[in-house]
């Protein structure tokens, strides 16, 4: 099989991706659509809103979502000191897979763990995932606040059922995963106080919370 990797068809493929954020569409639980800036500013005062209130913030994806997730607990909870967590340990995601069904790995762990006021940001490239849908169920039961990333086709479930909605209109699994990684990451740094400034001794980074 030929590989393409001239510099002309690689620079097609980061033109894609650094356009990615023109084609993301942001909705509410409506479906109507929204400013993504705005979503993406909405969505990161309430995880500090969340934190502030002795609350948490949750994440789920599987495969390539789950190190998503477990990247952006992490971050999250050391750079931008807000609590964070995602429900990945191997042992619960296989008891729970073993005894309950692979549908309800998050769902179960959201029903145990999550606290009302709490977030969930439920991730999947696909947006069909029987488990990150049953995960975002449960914690709308239990009173929390959603997020959805989601990707591939414009009409696959978990698309509107958040309280707000960020989907990539791309069918490649590397675009939609970076694009979702992209808005997890600014989100957070441009609220820790990254700035599109040309010399990086002017960027001014601050915990968003001790």
């Amino acid at each position: 099989m030929a590989v393409d990797f001239s510099k002309q068809n690689l620079s097609a493929y980061f033109a894609t991706l650094g356009a990615m954020d023109r084609r993301i569409v942001a909705t509410d639980e409506t479906g109507a659509r929204l400013d993504l800036a705005a979503v993406m500013g909405a969505a990161m005062e309430r995880a500090q809103l969340t934190h502030d209130a002795g609350k948490k913030l949750m994440f789920i994806g599987n495969g390539g979502s789950s190190t998503v997730a477990s990247h952006m607990a992490e971050d999250y909870t050391k750079a931008g000191g807000i609590r964070a967590m995602a429900f990945n340990d191997p042992a619960f995601l296989t008891c729970l897979g073993n005894d309950l069904g692979f549908d309800q790995i998050f769902a179960k762990q959201i029903e145990m763990f999550a606290q009302p006021g709490d977030m969930l940001v439920a991730i999947s490239s696909s947006g069909n995932s029987q488990n990150i849908l049953n995960g975002v169920f449960a914690a709308q039961k239990r009173g929390c606040w959603v997020m959805t990333l989601s990707g591939f086709t414009p009409d696959n479930l978990l698309r509107n059922l958040g309280d707000i909605n960020v989907y990539v209109p791309s069918s490649e699994y590397g675009f939609v995963e970076i694009a979702h990684l992209a808005v997890c990451h600014a989100m957070l740094d441009i609220a820790m106080g990254w700035q599109d400034r040309a010399d990086p001794e002017h960027r001014s980074l601050k915990v968003v919370s001790a």
